[in-house]
This record gives C-alpha cells, sequence and structure tokens, in this order.
C-alpha cells in the first residue's frame, strides 16, 4: 500500500461521506426517533483520520445550498437525482455542530461544489509542495492526484497516488477528464459521447491522446482500430459540442474565491462543552465517555424539548465511607428522617444465589452518600465494625415501610439482602424499570449507560476498582480508598437518575400506571419465584446426556460413511471444503467475505436433496441439546436448595415479555421427541402437581382478577 508522508494536508469530501453513511447500515436513530446514522459515519470516518494521520492542517468540504455553476451550463446536470430525505437534511446541522466542536475548519461555499473548493485547495498546496491527502469516494477526484496529492477512501481503505489511478482508471490522472467527458456520469448527468463505454474511451484516449486532439482531428481516431471506429468521426463532429460540455462539467473548478489558504486551516483545540452537548442529543455514548474522560466540562445536555440537564465529568458530591459506630449512627439518624433514600449492594458475585453481602451504600440527596464495608480482605484494612450488629442497626430502616427505597435493579438487591436475612421492604421506586417503562425500546437500561445518557456523567466502571480478567478481585478485596467513591457513587447516581426519571414516567398517567400496577409489584412477585428455583431429575438428564452422545455417534459415523472421510462435523471450513469442493454441491450462499456458506439456511435447503446435509442438521440440533440442557442443567443445581435458580429479566424486551438467562426457562424444546424427553425432567416434589399455562391462549385481564399472588407462587413454583 503507498505510504502516506506525515502530517499531509487532509481534505475531507465531507458531502461524499454524508450520502454513503446515510445509506450505508446500520440505519442509527436516538431514543426520540432521530435518525443520527450519517452523522455518526461522518465523524466516525473523521475520528479514524484524525486517530491515522494526526494532521496539523484539515478542511471538511460541504456542498452548499442551492445550484452550481454547472447548472447555469447545463440544466440538466444532476436533474435526475432525488431531493433530499428529510430525516438526512435533518442530520446535517448537528453534524456540522459537531464537526466545529472537534475543532476542525469547514468549508462550504455557494456557487460550487464541494470538489472545486478541494480542487482549489489541494492545487494551492501542491504548488508548495505540501503533501495533500484528499478524503472522498467520488472518482471525479482522481484527476488532481499527482505527486503531492494523494486519495484515500477511507470505507474501503483504499489509496490511491499517480500509480494506482493507471491501474483502476487505465489513463493517468491527466486524463481522467478526458475520459469521463467521452464516458459521461450518469450519476452527475454528464451526457458524454453517444455509445462510448469505458473500454471505447480508454481505446480513444490511449490512440489518440486527449478529448482536444480528437476534436480537433476526428479521423484520427479512425486508425486506432476498436469495434464502432470507422463511425465514431461522425460521432464526434455531431455531438462537438456536447462533448466540449461534458469536458466543462467534468473539470473539477481549482480557482474558486476562498477567504483564507491552506496555511490557516490548522486543527484547533476541541470544544469539549460543545461536543457533550452534541454527543449527548445524539446518544453517542461511547463518545460521550470519552470526551468525558479527558476534561471535567460543564454544560447542559437537551433530552427532549422541554428541559436541559446540567453535565460534568466529575460530578460534586460528599461521599463518606462509614467506619464507626459513631458514623454508623449518625447516617442512621439520617436514613431515618429522610423520606426516600437510595440503596445499593456490594457483593462477592452476580449469582444472587451464592452472592454474599460486602457492604452497602445510601444517598439521603444527590451528591449526598456512603458506603457501609461489612466485610473487607486485605492486608493494612482498618477495624471493622461487626456485621451481624450493624445489620441489626439497620434493620428497621432496611425492613420498614419508611423511608421508601429507590435502586436499580432491586430484584437483586433483595435477594442479596434475604441471603443476609433481610427481607427489604419500602421498596417504591426502580431506576432500571423507570428507563424501562419511560423507552422500553433502548437498548439497555444499565446504570453506566443511564449515566452518560441522562446525567451526561461517566461512572467509576467495576473494573477501574477490581480490575480484569483471572486476576479481577472481589469486592472484598478492594481497598477501601478505592470501594469507597465507587460505591457511594452507585446510590448517588441512582438517586441522580430517579430524579431525572420519574417525572417524566409520572408526567404520562398510562406509564405511571404500568410502573405502579404492573412493574413494581412484580419485582418481589419474581424475586420469590427465582429465589423459589425449579426442581430437576438430574438422573433423568444425565441417562439422556448418555443416550445422546450415543446418537452424536451414530450420525457422525454416518456421515463419515457418505463424505467417504472423517471430518469434524462442527467446522464450517471442513463442511466448505467437503461440501463445493469435493461433492460439488451447489452454493446458495456466501459469506460477507466471499466463501460459501454453511449456515443452517444453507443447510436447511441442501438437504432437499442432500441427505449428509440433513445429517449435519440433526447432528447440530442434538449436540446444542447435550450442550445446553442434558449436560449443563445439573451443574447448575445450587447446593443449598437443591434446585435451578434462573433470572428473570423485566427490562429487557421492547414488547415487555419477560425473558430468562443462566439458564434460559423460556425456552426448552418442545418440538422434537429429545427435547420433550428434556421437558420431563422438570419435576414437582411429592404431593404437587405443575401446571403449564399458555397465556396467549387466554385473556390475561381476566385470569389476573382471580389469579392471586400467592396462588401463582404457590403453583407454579410447586412449593
Amino acid at each position: 500500500m503507498p505510504t502516506i508522508p506525515n502530517n499531509p494536508l487532509v481534505l475531507v469530501d465531507g458531502s461524499s461521506y454524508l450520502y454513503r453513511a446515510y445509506y450505508a447500515p446500520p440505519h442509527l436513530t436516538n431514543s426520540k426517533g432521530e435518525a443520527t446514522g450519517a452523522v455518526y459515519g461522518v465523524v466516525n470516518m473523521l475520528r479514524s483520520l484524525l486517530s491515522r494521520y494526526s494532521p496539523s492542517h484539515i478542511a471538511v468540504v460541504f456542498d452548499a445550498k442551492g445550484k452550481t455553476f454547472r447548472n447555469d451550463m447545463y440544466d440538466e446536470y444532476k436533474a435526475q437525482r432525488p431531493p433530499m430525505p428529510d430525516d438526512l437534511r435533518n442530520q446535517i446541522a448537528p453534524l456540522h455542530r459537531i464537526i466545529h466542536a472537534m475543532g476542525l475548519p469547514l468549508i462550504s461555499i455557494p456557487g460550487v461544489e464541494a470538489d472545486d473548493v478541494i480542487g482549489t485547495i489541494a492545487l494551492q498546496a501542491s504548488k508548495e509542495g505540501r503533501a495533500t491527502l484528499i478524503s472522498t469516494g467520488d472518482k471525479d477526484m482522481a484527476q488532481l492526484v499527482n505527486e503531492h496529492v494523494t486519495l484515500i477512501n477511507t470505507m474501503t481503505d483504499t489509496i490511491m497516488v499517480p500509480e494506482e489511478v493507471k491501474t483502476k482508471f487505465g489513463v493517468d490522472s491527466d486524463r481522467i477528464i478526458d475520459f469521463l467527458a467521452l464516458m459521461g456520469d450518469k450519476a452527475d448527468n454528464i451526457p458524454g459521447l453517444p455509445g462510448v463505454g469505458e473500454k471505447t474511451a480508454l481505446a480513444m484516449l490511449t490512440g489518440v491522446g486527449s478529448v482536444e486532439q480528437l476534436l480537433a482531428n476526428p479521423q484520427s481516431v479512425v486508425e486506432v482500430g476498436f469495434r464502432g471506429a470507422k463511425t465514431m468521426p461522425a460521432k464526434i463532429i455531431d455531438n462537438a459540442d456536447m462533448l466540449k460540455l461534458s469536458y466543462e462539467l467534468a473539470t473539477i473548478k481549482t480557482d474558486v474565491e476562498l477567504e483564507q489558504d491552506w496555511h490557516e486551516l490548522n486543527v484547533k483545540p476541541q470544544d469539549r462543552d460543545e461536543l457533550i452537548k452534541c454527543f449527548g442529543e445524539m446518544e453517542f455514548k461511547r463518545w460521550l465517555a470519552e470526551v468525558l474522560d479527558n476534561k471535567q466540562p460543564t454544560g447542559t445536555v437537551s433530552q427532549d424539548s422541554n428541559e436541559e440537564i446540567t453535565v460534568s465529568a466529575a460530578i460534586e458530591a460528599e461521599y463518606e465511607t462509614i467506619l464507626s459506630e459513631e458514623a454508623l449512627d449518625k447516617w442512621i439518624d439520617e436514613l431515618s428522617k429522610a423520606e426516600l433514600i437510595a440503596v445499593d449492594t456490594e457483593t462477592t458475585s452476580l449469582n444472587y444465589m451464592e452472592a454474599k453481602l460486602v457492604g452497602l451504600s445510601f444517598a439521603t440527596q444527590a451528591g449526598k452518600a456512603a458506603y457501609l464495608p461489612l466485610t473487607y480482605d486485605y492486608l493494612d484494612a482498618p477495624q471493622q465494625l461487626d456485621k451481624a450488629a450493624t445489620l441489626e442497626k439497620l434493620r428497621p430502616i432496611l425492613e420498614g415501610k419508611t423511608p421508601q427505597k429507590v435502586g436499580q435493579n432491586l430484584k437483586y438487591d433483595m435477594s442479596i439482602f434475604a441471603n443476609a436475612g433481610i427481607k427489604l421492604g419500602g421498596v417504591r421506586f426502580d431506576t432500571m424499570l423507570e428507563s424501562y417503562v419511560f423507552n422500553s425500546v433502548a437498548s439497555r437500561h444499565d446504570m453506566d449507560g443511564l449515566a452518560l445518557k441522562y446525567l451526561g456523567h461517566k461512572n467509576i466502571s467495576f473494573e477501574d476498582v477490581a480490575g480484569k480478567g483471572a486476576k479481577q478481585l472481589t469486592f472484598n478485596q478492594i481497598d477501601l480508598a478505592t470501594a469507597g467513591p465507587y460505591a457511594a457513587e452507585d446510590a448517588d447516581i441512582t438517586l441522580r437518575l430517579h430524579e431525572h426519571l420519574w417525572p417524566r414516567v409520572e408526567k404520562e398517567s398510562a406509564l405511571a400506571s404500568v410502573f405502579n400496577e404492573l412493574e413494581l409489584p412484580l419485582i418481589q412477585v419474581l424475586s420469590d419465584v427465582e429465589r423459589q428455583g425449579v426442581l430437576i431429575d438430574s438422573m433423568l438428564l444425565s441417562q439422556q446426556s448418555g443416550e445422546l452422545a450415543q446418537k452424536l455417534d451414530d450420525l457422525e459415523n454416518k456421515a463419515y460413511e457418505i463424505a467417504g472421510e472423517k471430518f469434524n462435523l462442527a467446522s464450517p471450513k471442513q463442511l466448505q471444503t467437503l461440501f463445493f469442493e469435493k461433492l460439488k454441491y451447489p452454493v446458495k450462499k456466501k459469506t460477507p467475505k466471499g466463501a460459501p456458506s454453511t449456515s443452517e439456511e444453507v443447510l436447511v435447503e441442501l438437504a432437499l436433496d442432500y441427505p449428509l446435509p440433513k445429517i449435519i442438521l440433526e447432528h447440530r440440533s442434538l449436540a446444542k441439546l447435550k450442550s445446553t440442557y442434558t449436560d449443563k442443567l445439573p451443574l447448575m443445581v445450587n447446593a443449598t436448595t437443591g434446585r435451578v435458580h434462573t433470572s428473570y429479566h423485566q427490562a429487557n424486551a421492547a414488547t415487555g415479555r419477560l425473558s430468562s438467562s443462566e439458564p434460559n426457562l423460556q425456552n426448552i424444546p418442545i418440538r422434537t421427541e429429545e427435547g420433550r424427553r428434556i421437558r420431563q425432567a422438570f419435576i414437582a416434589p411429592a404431593g404437587r402437581k405443575i401446571l403449564a399455562a399458555d397465556y396467549s391462549q387466554i385473556e390475561l385481564r381476566i385470569t389476573g382478577s382471580f389469579i392471586s399472588r400467592q396462588w401463582l407462587i404457590n403453583r407454579i413454583c410447586c412449593r
């Protein structure tokens, strides 16, 4: 690949990338339904250029509104193009704001196109010997390439210097205008010479030299000897004016009047406050987090049409770590007087049945929070409060109806408290569910994401305090100077999120009703169902695993016999070789990299005509049943309860349905004989029955009127 000199002048064809980003997936929108994909695509490309080349001088150039001088020359120029889509037009202003905030010069000059502005600046710099890199996807720009000017297409990662221009187009860069003029350009509606395509244009230019020479001596083209050469002189003579016009239309103007020359196009410092506003509105969370990491800006992020909220990288807060009886008593007094407190737990595990309580954090008002460590285990740790005595002191607050509690995913915390012998009472709000009810189609409702989205704040991450991978510490192993601010921040941010989200939910009576009457009561129900667990017959599953293993062996041997060789039935690469090279099966579909696909969809189609794909499909199905259910479920039985405990998620599916994980108990197979046998392993204890209810077949509102919460738990959970 050609090399780019250090610190090139970078000229970006913003209009070219704007359209390409708009039509390229993914087609992003923010939570308000506003299109953001084009903005994301262009900004992503700019960030890539800045990171890769670190230019001191750059310009991002866009077409201006209205007609250009080319429209005056030719009414039909680009006349076939449809008007700009509204959802693309609406992205232009925020994109320009972001570019300005990034400190990048932005140029848009009426009456000319972005190509002309770029061509003028490139010529200026080239005359002074300055290396210039033009970032574009427009082939017309190839006419600007010379020893100092290089093209880069960041979407395909291709770089074009003079040699590459010749290789790609068949002519040197100084003949690109002639090439385009002869062929015409359907995209821009440049007419060209009738009947002349790429091969004919190349033959004419190679044999004669240029459009000017063709016009001066049309008969010279006959000697070139390509098909149709004898009739070409007449075409040139009859269409001379159109050919001249096409040449002018294809020529990039290099004498545009500019307010500044290339020396003045220097990269300026970023306006981080403005970037926070823009990234917040667009909901580009990762970029917002990066900006907040670099500085402690203040400003506002518009979240809806009625309100703006203050954002900062380091929020003003007063956090305390409670290490003495005196401090504990002071906080108990403050908690007792509060109407609403935020509560969060720190634990040893994400598994709610196995996790042990390490500490608690509380917040009584925004910016005022504390962490109460109950268990810590590291060298030079301070003296610990007695865990049992401390929890007894807190029991009236934790179990009482007052103060009311707000948390982030309180269902988990309920189980942690239950493990410690405390039944959390006064549960009134849950920020995860407030976010879900307010906007169920948002991709995630985790605290870190919500803090970025609604508060413009980047939380301290768990990996920041605990490390990563195999060396990651459990929370009781983290020193209190590090653990305290992290834990207290969780409670503080939870309370701040509630103060931001609840007014939005409450002002919509239907949303408030869903939260208060459905989602909030369901927290306790699901927690009880989870902790009750499901009884399984591990011996039966073990027996089924053995039977499945034998069936898998039989299928493998049958597959080897048909194929005439041994191979890995789970290897796409080996299947590709076997199917499409040895057995010559027809290619039904290709992977993104162009290889023949062996996806399940393809195998299903091939199985209609060939026996081996059918065997592969059956093998995959049985192998999945074995690994997912018959092997795995017995290993997930809790040693204390003797049951399997799943996690039910209220805030995952946009449709409002629950989902289940670790293990997924909502997707136990039923359509095959082997799947139905797995269901037989879910059993009721002696004297109980299992009730299976297909809720899609009954009227839920009627059912809800007579099925009590206790009946639900008693009957469905087999208590």
